[in-house]
């Protein structure tokens, strides 16, 4: 029996240091083809600051430079770009509060400093539909919703009973959401991260601790449509692609990004970036260039390649 065809080689990658600091979250601007966002911690986020860095790059000219950065008192593990004001992204903390910074202000403090969580928030995501509010979830067990303009939280959720990793707008629905946290029936271990397809409202994509991704249809979550193996240790953060809606991006404590392909009947890995040395956190899909992706990792790099 033929076995499965080779995969490509990895892509060559623009690559900016973080130095000082490990990579947590990486996401491209929804505004600005050229502009990338990297939420990371000092110290492995154990103790010590955090920094925003906001890179521009430019592909063809193999470029990549920091335009702005913004330094934090604890670890910053997530991030999302405001869909309403193209200067303004949301970071999440170890210390249990969400900071708004504003990239159009000549200042280095968040315009906006919200602190209702307990501990660290490991989540935080814009609403794609509304565009006016973003959530946010935290190892507190909590889920809340909050507005750029307002000082509180407009809701709370304390439905779960474990850390939440993961919070993410249905890109299909102005109110509805998905979280991650402990563990599903399917999954052996902890969820870390879900996403939801972007061209079907039902479908999501969900990685943990017991190395797989898998896909779901939400209207029965008895069973999975399909998981995919390969990753050798924890899935840390799973994207599903803006440009085919069979199409996945995961990044795991394996060091390596991992491309998937749903529609297939079998061999669903259709590629494998492995230039990272240390933890993959972060992966994003860029949203005006079809095939390409940004990562974040440990070993204090971002890359950007095509695929």
């Amino acid at each position: 029996m033929q076995g499965p065809p080779p995969l490509p080689p990895p892509s060559p990658s623009l690559i900016f240091r973080t130095s000082g600091y490990q990579g947590y979250a990486v996401e491209f601007s929804p505004f600005f083809e050229n502009r990338v966002a990297v939420a990371s911690a000092a110290n492995f986020g154990i103790a010590g600051n955090g920094r925003l860095f906001v890179l521009h790059f430019d592909s063809s000219n193999n470029n990549v430079a920091q335009t702005h950065s913004f330094d934090a008192q604890d670890g910053l593990f997530d991030l999302c770009w405001s869909e309403a004001n193209e200067n303004q992204i949301v970071v999440s903390s170890g210390d249990g509060s969400i900071k708004v910074f504003d990239l159009g202000l000549k200042v280095t403090f968040p315009v906006l400093n919200l602190h209702e969580h307990t501990r660290e928030v490991f989540s935080v995501n814009w609403n794609l539909v509304r565009k006016d509010v973003f959530v946010s979830g935290s190892w507190d067990h909590s889920i809340k919703l909050w507005s750029p303009d307002s000082n509180h939280s407009i809701s709370t959720w304390k439905e779960h009973a474990a850390c939440v990793y993961s919070t993410v707008w249905s890109p299909h629905s102005p109110d509805r959401f998905a979280s991650a946290s402990g563990i599903l029936l399917a999954h052996t271990n902890e969820v870390l991260s879900l996403d939801w397809n972007k061209y079907d409202p039902n479908c999501l994509v969900t990685a943990g601790v017991d190395h797989s991704v898998k896909v779901w249809d939400i209207r029965n979550t008895s069973k999975d449509l399909l998981t995919l193996r390969g990753h050798d240790y924890a899935v840390r953060r799973v994207k599903c692609s803006p440009h085919a809606g069979n199409i996945v991006a995961s990044a795991g404590y394996d060091m390596t990004m991992r491309m998937w392909d749903t529609s297939r009947g079998f061999n669903n890995l259709v590629r494998v970036h492995d230039r990272h040395t240390e933890f993959v956190l972060g992966v994003d899909f860029s949203l005006f260039v079809k095939g390409l992706v940004a990562t974040c990792a440990w070993d204090e790099t971002v890359h950007l390649f095509h695929v």
